[in-house]
């Protein structure tokens, strides 16, 4: 009998004999790549001693890495040139992470940027839409998706410098992509009714990329202008499988090399729903990838997360670790405990929980049922 037709079966209060006995088995089949993770989003003026605590809870509840939000498309939270500086978190948290012999990633927005100096100079390295609309006067959705063009060099070039200036210190163990991708030209059918908007094909407003560089590095290829030549863009194959390949080529020539002359990890946060992303990263030449298996977010319920796993080991063209990125707002303990084994079951290193300072004393403790 498959774990979920187990937990239906018994019910929910028998559920926690059965992970015990699941639990167990998982032990003698430990992946050498087993690891549990946590992303941190940094809140300014918070001391060493609560730093600490958050810590210790999480290393006792079998977390064994952290990655830490150190730039958010506006400003750093480490000690750079690059951006505006809100705290330099790094400072805290490594000789912490060290002492407690936890890993520590850096985590960076990849594509949009926020930084008023480069949206005033650099117009021209923003993304464009279908309707001619610049992502850095007009973005989508929310007014932070400012993203640039993964096609434009000078912005190529601007986001490697991002990753290096990262994979340079010394101290961190890696490097972690975050939006690492164009705009959701679909949003999650759960996300939609927060922007009252009804997406059932794919509209020009949220359609990336056409800016100038794109257009005529396409038509190069194929002949076609595809703002001109196609009466539904969308609908073109070759046209979409450039956007993918555009963001594959990103990753693979320029911020992988980045990171790993360094010696540094270099890992994704990526969309299981990557098509609506452009967002091909079964391509992608890292050493991880933690799909962010938000269920709620696609009106799923917990066991969906396993199935994903599968999925997407499946598509991998070269096997590496992936980590289940769970969504802890949307988790209750007991669902926190069947999405680990779940996932471990499917084929799941381990997992990621968005984020560490959501989690509540119980989940903790669920959490540490099952992996601590």
């Amino acid at each position: 009998m498959k774990r979920r037709e187990i937990i239906r079966t018994l019910g929910i209060g028998a559920v926690s004999l059965a992970l015990g006995q699941l639990t167990a088995c998982r032990i003698f089949q430990r992946r050498p790549s087993s690891k549990n993770w946590a992303w941190v989003v940094p809140v300014k003026g918070n001391k060493v001693d609560y730093w600490k605590e958050k810590l210790e809870t999480a290393k006792g509840c079998g977390i064994d890495a952290l990655v830490v939000e150190v730039y958010n498309g506006r400003t750093a939270f480490y000690d750079t040139d690059r951006f505006p500086v809100e705290e330099d978190l790094l400072s805290i948290l490594l000789p912490l992470c060290k002492s407690m012999g936890l890993e520590l990633h850096t985590w960076l927005w990849t594509m949009p940027c926020n930084v008023e100096s480069i949206v005033k100079t650099h117009p021209n390295w923003y993304a464009v839409n279908g309707k001619g609309e610049l992502a850095c006067e007009k973005p989508a959705y929310v007014d932070y998706y400012k993203f640039l063009c993964p096609s434009n060099e000078e912005a190529r070039e601007f986001i490697r410098g991002n990753v290096e200036s990262l994979a340079r210190i010394s101290e961190i163990d890696g490097v972690h992509l975050d939006y690492v991708r164009l705009p959701d030209v679909i949003l999650a059918p759960g996300i939609q009714p927060k922007y009252n908007i009804v997406q059932d094909k794919e509209y020009p407003e949220y359609d990336y990329c056409y800016c100038k560089t794109c257009r005529e590095q396409f038509k190069a290829g194929t002949g076609i202008d595809p703002l001109i030549d196609l009466v539904d863009p969308s609908a073109n194959r070759e046209w979409r499988q450039f956007r993918y390949d555009s963001v594959t080529n990103l990753v693979n020539q320029k911020l992988v090399h980045a990171a790993r002359k360094y010696g540094k990890v270099i890992s994704a946060a990526v969309f299981p729903n990557w098509e609506h992303v452009r967002q091909e990263w079964s391509r992608w030449d890292l050493d991880c990838f933690m799909p962010m298996l938000y269920h709620s977010f696609y009106n799923q319920d917990v066991h969906w997360i396993a199935g994903s796993i599968r999925k997407e080991i499946q598509e991998l063209k070269r096997p590496r670790p992936l980590y289940s990125g769970l969504f802890v707002p949307s988790l209750k303990p007991l669902e926190i405990e069947i999405a680990f084994t779940e996932s471990l079951a499917a084929g799941a290193s381990g997992i990621v929980l968005f984020e560490l300072k959501s989690m509540n004393e119980e989940q903790w403790s669920a959490l540490k049922a099952v992996a601590g």
